[in-house]
């Protein structure tokens, strides 16, 4: 009975902080059509994502198809776009009727849950909303870390709803302008997932996850995009550490999928991680439209191990 227990103690410690000795089961998800990916995967989503910039005009009718529970990205344009708002205009009030309809599309929602995932990658230079450009050099003051901050904490005040005392009251307290206009609580349906890469693009010190953390207040999930290139791998060691540096917040993997290459052993890396990372809370695949690079059905190997370890880790909420 006691070396039981000393080898139960032992696997223990062998496993990583947030690990259960039991299976973790999560949430999966998906950004593209889910149809066509149940038939390559026989994955059930349950969380599906879809983009938004701020200059979207029918905010309501475009999450309507979502579910059973959205996920929405709201981006301000990357990999070139233009750029529908600076972090800047974002926090000093310029997008405020874009955030009052979104308030008023999640408040209407009829399920139980509600993921809102604003500026996602925030630190990598292929998004507007970077402070950095690739080389290193630093964009305008209106897309510094500072305001990138405020505008996400914006962002999570409005959507949340409340009297516009409250509200502003709130923003106050971060030197921005209030609001005129009461809106309706979406919490606790609503969850704001704060989702910069593990490690900065470009990796220098003023680009790190942590500089762009608008504080516990404004954060109910922490996420990591975790992509496969060949020859570049996933960042594992950069999800874990900012798996790590939340300890009191939930954890999800926002995107993750092979970029072109067939890889099982990859796909049963993620398995191991929810497996073993008991605040994690959901995962989503993209794929984009079939055909893409992302496509499982390009993947037979890969495809076999995610019906085969990712699938029966899912689960449904009650």
């Amino acid at each position: 009975m006691k070396r039981a227990a000393l080898l139960l103690a032992f696997v223990l410690l062998l496993l990583p902080a947030g690990a259960s000795a039991a299976s973790h089961h999560v949430l999966l998800g998906v950004y593209g059509p889910p149809g066509y990916f149940r038939a390559q995967s026989g994955q059930r989503s349950q969380v599906r994502q879809t983009f938004m910039g701020f200059n979207h005009q029918y905010v309501e009718g475009a999450i309507k198809k979502l579910g059973p529970v959205p996920l929405l990205a709201i981006t301000s344009g990357a990999y070139g776009r233009p750029e529908t708002a600076s972090p800047r205009a974002v926090a000093k009030g310029g997008v405020d009727q874009f955030l009052f309809e979104l308030n008023q599309a999640i408040a209407d929602w009829s399920g139980p849950r509600f993921y809102l995932r604003p500026f996602p990658e925030m630190n990598a230079y292929w998004e507007n909303v970077c402070a950095y450009n690739a080389n290193g050099s630093r964009r305008n003051g209106a897309h510094s870390t500072v305001w990138t901050r405020k505008a996400f904490a914006r962002i999570a005040i409005i959507t949340r709803g409340g009297t516009a005392e409250q509200m502003s009251a709130r923003l106050a307290r971060l030197h921005l302008p209030g609001v005129s206009v009461d809106l309706t609580p979406t919490r606790p349906k609503l969850r704001i997932v704060w989702n910069p890469q593990g490690y900065g693009a470009p990796n220098v010190r003023g680009n790190s996850a942590a500089a762009y953390f608008p504080g516990n207040a404004y954060v109910d999930v922490v996420g990591d995009d975790l992509y496969d290139k060949a020859g570049h791998g996933a960042e594992w060691a950069a999800a874990e550490a900012l798996y790590r540096a939340h300890r009191a917040k939930p954890f999800a993997i926002p995107e993750w999928g092979m970029w072109g290459v067939d890889d099982p052993a990859y796909v049963s890396q993620m398995a191991r991680f929810i497996r073993t990372h008991a605040r994690l809370e959901f995962v989503s695949y993209y794929y984009y439209a079939p055909g893409s690079v992302f496509d499982l059905a390009s993947k037979p190997r890969a495809r076999a191990v995610y019906r085969r370890q990712i699938v029966p880790l899912g689960k449904v909420l009650p």
